[in-house]
């Protein structure tokens, strides 16, 4: 019996991984060859290497250097030929052991560090410059303490005169109502009581300039030569037609402002007190020379 053949089994396809992956090919570049130096590149380079060689080093060059070589030979343990090394092990020493005895658990294993000295200051210099700085530093503080000390100070000062101040006004407003007549107005200013004079001299400058304002301006409008028979005293002041009198003068007016605010006030509340059974603590007057329940004399009892 004849035999039949067999159709070929299909092949598998190839896995993923199988396949060559075109995309993350890399493709090396092939190396150049090495290019070949002129004449005039080879001479230009021992040109400068020469002058590199001949060109002698600055300061600060030659400081680096030292500093370099310094530093490499202080990090740089002896090495076994050194004369020094040699003489340490025949007294025992070993390397990485500490000197002296072995039993001392403070015997030190690394060599003392070097700090350069590189100013020509004396020994103890920069402790000194220290100790100057620090006391001058000091000094500034204290300084900007003490002035802020006398500036706080200076501030309640006048503060506080200025306080003492408005409390004598007031006292002098109050003795004003206690003794001044009927017309008192037209009364001179020194005739006045010395105790509250200077209120009635203030008032009455203030009075004065705000008629020459006034009448200033009324007469940008008319003539000089012209009367007008409504205007009183003050008017023809102002309008220069008549002299005014010396009151502005008054020494003894001026001798008790210059007293302090304190020994002026002082002044007005024991006068209150013994002419007018007034307290000008309590703000009260009182209907005997007792004054009971008044607490005192002075500012401080009333508080």
């Amino acid at each position: 019996m004849a035999k039949t053949a067999c159709p070929p089994l299909p092949t598998a396809n190839p896995g993923p991984e199988e396949l060559d992956d075109y995309m993350s090919m890399t493709i090396a570049e092939p190396a150049k060859p090495a290019e070949k130096e002129t004449y005039t590149q080879r001479r230009i380079r021992k040109q400068r290497e020469a002058e590199a060689r001949s060109r002698p080093e600055s300061k600060a060059e030659l400081a680096a250097t030292a500093d370099a070589a310094r530093d490499h030979a202080l990090s740089t343990a002896l090495p076994n030929t050194s004369k020094g090394f040699q003489m340490m092990a025949k007294l025992g020493f070993r390397p990485g052991a500490a000197l002296g005895a072995p039993s001392n658990p403070n015997a030190r294993t690394e060599p003392l560090g070097i700090s350069v000295k590189e100013d020509r200051g004396g020994v103890g210099m920069q402790s000194e410059k220290k100790r100057k700085f620090r006391e001058e530093a000091e000094g500034v503080v204290k300084k900007q303490k003490a002035e802020e000390g006398d500036y706080r100070e200076r501030i309640g000062r006048e503060r506080e005169e200025k306080r003492v101040e408005g409390m004598f006004w007031g006292a002098m407003r109050v003795l004003e109502g206690l003794e001044q007549p009927e017309g008192g107005d037209k009364v001179p200013v020194k005739k006045v009581s010395i105790l509250w004079r200077a209120l009635v001299r203030e008032r009455r400058e203030k009075e004065r300039e705000r008629r020459v304002r006034y009448d200033l301006h009324q007469s940008l409008s008319r003539s000089a030569a012209y009367d007008d028979p409504e205007e009183d005293e003050h008017d023809k002041q102002a309008l220069g037609k008549e002299e005014e009198d010396g009151e502005d003068e008054d020494d003894e007016l001026d001798d008790f402002l210059s007293l302090e605010g304190r020994e002026r006030l002082r002044t007005l509340a024991e006068y209150l007190r013994e002419v007018h059974q007034y307290c000008f603590w309590c703000k009260f007057k009182y209907e005997d020379e007792k004054m009971e329940g008044c607490p005192g004399l002075r500012e401080d009892d009333h508080d």
